[in-house]
């Protein structure tokens, strides 16, 4: 990342209201222009942050977090406004009955704002024996006087600057950020705590237009915060760096879906890749006892344990049409637990990962695509379904449609059960995802329309050409993934049986409903698949009997 100074300020001072001894660098330039009024309305944010140490059990320490509204977005850090810092998950990762997690952070605010208007009333509530992490710097810009009059000095040096701020009158010294971080550190050794410095989380800004680097914080706010850590003895987590790592292996459209609304503030995946972040950091740090208390890492022994050495995975997602109670003869199948008798199982392994009931959002939301994206390997294949489950109610009841269409639209929604905040994309977002996140992992997506249902509207099997069918196919192509239009060729099937042979024998392909099928319709639809493949150039048929 390219230094970006100011002018430098002389004795005399070209700025109203500004005076220095000596010359001092002019403030970083707002390069992002992203406006946070948070710190416009600080009656209500102090109103709406924690009281400090509010959350202590008994003795047990308190991890307090520092930072701005990449740590905690909006007044209330409750995505409300469809964007969420990484604190609002942070304290998922600890163990609550030995550690408390208070985020204290604010949006809009810099290293010397904080310092200066909230930090006395954190202080208040640390104790020995408790952990501080402080992640500032991004909004360490723009004019010292006037304005938002929040910048810092660039730099770690001891200069100064008097400043009146023009609008009201006020007068302040302005320091560098290595000495608010300095002082932030003072303070918290003195209550007998330990301080912990991160750098920046990294913004969606990359070297230049065709880069796959990402713009680092590595000449200015990370070198700084790392030497004001060094000299002090204290924990330092180059945040920006370990996440940057990440942004770079998912590239540029990935990343995308990891902000919302701007190129600083995260969805609430970009908050969960920058808490998990954060915590690897802890692990790694060596020494750092605040390790401790964090939960142990999850190990998903099942997904992905049907592979054997040199041979790919064949996973399949998506709802009750592919996987159901999949044991009872008479009983209710899905496709996905039968299409392994199609494929050469001596080099391919099939794995059934769908869940009856789920929709392409709840399958994300519930975690059920992280385990299979965590255990894809290069030269798998997924087969995905979706479309059932994916209309209705939103955020009410069910909970689980998404926005209609293939497009790129979203919206924020309170869910009425639990009262929290959800981005909703569309239908095909969701698919996009999924796509991205296979390729990313060199693996091969292959996109389903859903299975037909049997219904007959004047003699003519029920199609999804208008709705669910059209935006698979739409997000397929996007995407750049295999498309089979499973719903046509089954219903083409189907449809021939319903003329020739009454609706009688079609109804054998289902059980109980017009949508959940028989061992006998699960079969049939898997030989739609195996068919539908044939007429690709997709790899995965070559793994067929």
């Amino acid at each position: 990342m390219k230094k970006i100074y100011g002018c430098l300020l002389l004795a005399a001072g070209l700025s109203i209201g500004v005076r220095a001894q000596h010359p001092v660098a002019g403030p970083m330039k707002d390069v992002n222009q992203v406006i946070d009024n948070t710190l416009d309305s600080l009656n209500i944010a102090r109103s709406a942050r924690p009281v400090a140490g509010s959350s202590r059990k008994g003795d047990h320490p308190v991890l307090f977090l520092v930072g701005n509204s990449t740590m905690r977005t909006g007044t209330l850090g409750n995505g409300n406004n469809g964007q969420w810092g990484w604190g609002f998950l942070a304290h998922e990762y600890f163990d609550e009955d030995k550690i408390t997690v208070e985020n204290h952070a604010l949006g809009g605010t810099s290293s010397r704002t904080f310092y200066n208007r909230l930090w006395p009333d954190v202080l208040k509530g640390i104790r020995k024996g408790d952990w501080v992490i402080i992640e500032l710097g991004h909004n360490d810009n723009g004019p010292y006087d006037s304005g938002r009059a929040r910048a810092s000095i660039p730099g770690i040096g001891k200069e100064s600057i008097d400043v009146t701020i023009q609008e009201t009158g006020v007068h302040e010294t302005v320091y560098t950020y290595g000495e608010y971080m300095r002082r932030f550190i003072a303070d918290v050794k003195a209550k007998g705590a330990t301080p912990i410095l991160m750098s920046l989380t990294p913004r969606n800004a990359w070297d230049d237009a065709d880069s796959t680097v990402i713009t680092r914080v590595s000449e200015t706010y990370g070198l700084w915060a790392r030497q004001v850590a060094k000299k002090a003895k204290i924990p330092f987590i180059d945040l920006n760096t370990i996440a940057a790592d990440k942004f770079e292996k998912f590239g540029k459209e990935k990343v995308k879906t990891l902000f919302y609304l701007d190129r600083i503030h995260t969805s609430i995946f970009g908050a969960r890749v920058h808490a998990e972040s954060a915590v690897e950091g802890i692990r790694a740090c060596k020494g750092l006892q605040l390790a401790r208390y964090l939960k142990p890492q999850p190990v998903d022994t099942v997904t992905g344990s049907s592979r054997r050495p040199g041979c790919p995975v064949l996973f399949t997602i998506g709802d009750s049409t592919v996987r159901n109670f999949d044991n009872d003869p008479d009983g209710m199948w899905g496709w996905g637990s039968v299409i392994q008798d199609l494929f050469d199982t001596r080099r391919i392994t099939v794995e059934n990962r769908a869940k009856a009931g789920r929709s392409a959002r709840t399958y994300l939301e519930e975690g059920r695509w992280d385990s299979v994206y965590h255990a894809l390997q290069p030269g798998d294949f997924v087969l995905m379904q979706f479309g059932h489950n994916d209309a209705g109610d939103i955020h009410t009841g069910k909970a689980r449609a998404e926005l209609p269409g293939a497009g790129y639209d979203s919206k924020v929604f309170k869910m009425e059960a639990t009262g929290e905040y959800k981005v909703i994309y569309s239908f095909g977002w969701y698919l996009r995802k999924f796509i991205m996140d296979a390729k990313e992992k060199g693996a091969i997506p292959i996109v389903l329309s859903h299975t037909p249902r049997n219904i007959f509207d004047n003699g003519q099997i029920q199609r999804n050409t208008a709705s669910f069918g059209r935006w698979s196919q739409e997000a397929a192509r996007q995407a750049g993934a295999y498309f089979i239009d499973l719903n046509q060729i089954s219903a083409d099937k189907l449809q021939q049986m319903g003329y020739e042979q009454g609706l009688k024998v079609v109804a054998d392909y289902f059980n109980r409903d017009h949508t959940h099928t028989s061992l006998k319709g699960a079969r049939l639809n898997a030989e739609s698949i195996a068919e539908g493949l044939k007429g690709t150039d997709c790899p995965l048929k070559d793994y067929l009997k």
